[in-house]
Order: C-alpha cells, then structure tokens, then sequence
C-alpha cells in the first residue's frame, strides 16, 4: 500500500473513533470546511490537542501537520506516528527553514498542510505574533490557504492548567483564499491577512459572552505561567492548589472564578494582565533579585544531533545571570542565543553557536522567565 493511500486511511479511521467523543469532551461545535486541491491551513493555537481539534473540520481530506520536532525523538511513538501520519518536523528553538521547505515540497507533490505558525500555544488567551515570513511561504507554495480559528479553547483546556474545563468551543474556517487571489499579493500583505483572520482575544470574548467553565482546578499549575508576585515582586514564590494561587513568601493569595478572572481585590482581573505586568516588571529590573536573577533544577540536558539523535550533557540546575544562561558548567551568552521556545511545560530549547539544545526542568518549574528575559535582551540589541 503506497504511503499516501495509508494515511488517507488512518485519516478516516482515526476521524471516526474521535469525532463524537472530541465534540462532546470539549463541548466543540466544528463547522465542515470543504476545498478543492492541495491547500495549507493555518491556525492559531490554544491547546495541545489543536491538531485533532481543527481535523473535526476537514474529516474526507488527510492534512500532513508541522509538529515539534522533539516527539521524533520518542523512542516507540516516534515511529508509530510517522509511519501513520508523517508529520513535518519543526525545531522549537531554531529558524525553522527546513520546515518551511518540508512545506512547500508537500504542497507541490498535491498534499494539504496544516501549520500553528505562531509556533506555540497561548500563555495568555492571546494570538500570538506570526514569523513575517509566512506570507511569503503561503505565495511561493502556490496553494490555495485557509485561515483557522478555535476559539473558547484557551479557558477549556488552558496551557498551564491541568484537565479539560468544558464550557464552549468553536472551530472554523475564518477565510479561503484561491492561489490566483494569493499572488496578487505581496508576502507582508498575506502575514498581516493571516494575523487579522487568526487573531483571538480569549477575555474580550469572554466579556462579551461570558461562559462557565466549571473544574476543581482551576488555578492549579498557574505558577507554570505567571512568575512573579505582584505583592512582594519576588520570582518563583507562587503555588496553586484547586482555585487559589498562593504566594509562599508574603502570604497574598489570588482566587480565580468559574469565568475564569480573578475574583475581586486581585491585582489583575485576568491573566493576561497579570503576564503584561510581569514581563514588563522582569525587563525592567523591578523585582528582588541578586546576582542570580533565578533558576530551576534540571533533570535532562542534551544536545540534539542530527536524525533527530540526542547526546546527554550533565546539569543539575539552569541558571539565569543578567546576560547569560548557565547549565552544566557551559555559558550560554544571551545575544548569542539566537532561538529559544518552550515545549509543554518543562522543556525549554535553544540554538547558541550551531547547536541545538534541549534542558528539561523539574515539574512546576516556570520556564517563561527565560524565554522574557531573551526576548527583552533582543529587543535591545
């Protein structure tokens, strides 16, 4: 059986055993999106189950999906998953010019594509920002694109939280653009189309039609987003349990409610201001710290090696210092870190000097504080 056939079939089968039990878990409502001819749709991203998510659209057309490259790197499922669906690998923490190129060779061979292109699920109930060279990717394919939105998913099954919190969720194709439209337009002109279509603001939504989402834990994990206390501006001193996120140094505690905000008297109403403040708290200094900014306990540190191997490094503990980060007795200057992501929770990657590395941190350690202070050290050179 060639290759193709294969998937189309596991497509069907896999679509059949999920569909009622995906519509009714998460409380989805799907809207079928119908297209003729290879085409590449592009989504936002709130959960980590998206793929299977937006796939309740498209259940008679078999879609080849970007993925993080490091599940090629599980030692079993790796290979069940490309043997099955042959995923394009994407490596977090790097360019991503081999993806980009991965994609279009499908594309021309007649296949359908999906991509995440913010690359990462939303911390905060916000679209993230597109790489500027989507557009131009789209353009150059010379298939046709579809723009994709799931909304209500960030509060049913939020990034830092743990179980599904069923309440409402929506998927859709928001726009179908033919490739003749497409090459009217320049590459800048089809990234901003792709941002205005996928761009989603989880609160204003909420605000506007507010909704329950009931779970007895509802702030548990939260410290997996938010880092800093707004009380006494330490790092690291949040802990949560059912629906309280305590901090262990001053005592305050913030309460989130079956919608989701904060109750009243928190510091922020919502998340999203709460991470607002906290980024622009660690840019600026504005928190206690001493020569350490902070740091985690390390349980795995590896470098990744080509064909998706792996050679072990030793490193007890990921550092953070003003301009670098340490781990395993290596310096890791911050200007010369030139990616860096985050996988899950606990995984957090990057390239320094055509390298490309991998540290995973203990459970409730919050990697975000080094993805801020990367971004910010970017931002000013």
């Amino acid at each position: 059986m060639e290759r193709t056939e294969l998937h189309r079939r596991v497509w069907r089968v896999l679509y059949t055993a999920v569909d009622k039990p995906l519509h009714r878990l998460f409380a989805l409502e799907s809207e079928t999106c119908a297209v003729e001819g290879p085409f590449i749709v592009i989504s936002n991203h709130v959960t980590d189950l998206d793929p299977f998510l937006l796939a309740m659209s498209f259940p008679d057309k078999p879609l080849y999906y970007v993925a993080s490259e490091h599940i090629f790197r599980l030692p079993v499922a790796s290979k069940i998953i490309t043997t099955l669906l042959d995923p394009i690998a994407r490596k977090k923490g790097d360019s991503g010019f081999g993806a980009a190129r991965e994609i279009l060779r499908r594309l021309k061979k007649g296949h359908s594509v999906c991509l995440f292109a913010e690359g990462d699920c939303s911390w905060d109930g916000l679209t993230g920002p597109i790489p500027p060279a989507t557009g131009k990717m789209v353009r150059a394919s010379g298939a046709a694109l579809v723009t994709y939105r799931l909304e209500g998913g960030y509060f049913t099954s939020p990034r830092w939280g743990r179980g599904i919190r069923p309440g409402r969720m929506r998927g859709h194709a928001v726009g179908v653009y033919p490739p003749e439209t497409l090459r009217r337009m320049k590459g800048p002109e089809i990234t901003a189309l792709i941002e205005r279509d996928l761009y989603e603001n989880a609160w204003e939504r909420q605000a506007k039609a507010p909704v329950i989402y009931q779970s007895r834990h509802r702030a548990e994990r939260l410290e997996t987003a938010l880092f800093l206390c707004p009380s006494c501006r330490r790092i690291d001193t949040l802990r949560s349990g059912g629906d309280t996120l305590r901090c262990s140094c001053c005592g305050s505690e913030t309460v989130m409610l079956p919608d989701c905000t904060f109750a009243p008297g928190a510091a922020f109403p919502t998340v999203a201001e709460w991470d607002r403040w906290q980024h622009e708290a660690l840019q600026s200094g504005e928190y206690v710290h001493g020569e350490t900014l902070f740091s985690d306990p390390v349980e795995a540190f590896s470098r990744v090696l080509p064909e998706h191997k792996t050679e072990k490094l030793h490193g007890a503990e990921l550092v953070q210092r003003a301009d670098a980060l340490h781990c395993g007795g290596m310096r890791f200057s911050l200007r010369e870190i030139e990616h860096m992501a985050i996988v899950q929770k606990r995984l957090l990657l990057f390239t320094c000097g055509g390298h490309y590395y991998t540290v995973k941190c203990a459970r409730g350690a919050n990697l975000r504080k080094y993805l801020a202070l990367w971004n910010a050290a970017h931002k000013e050179a």
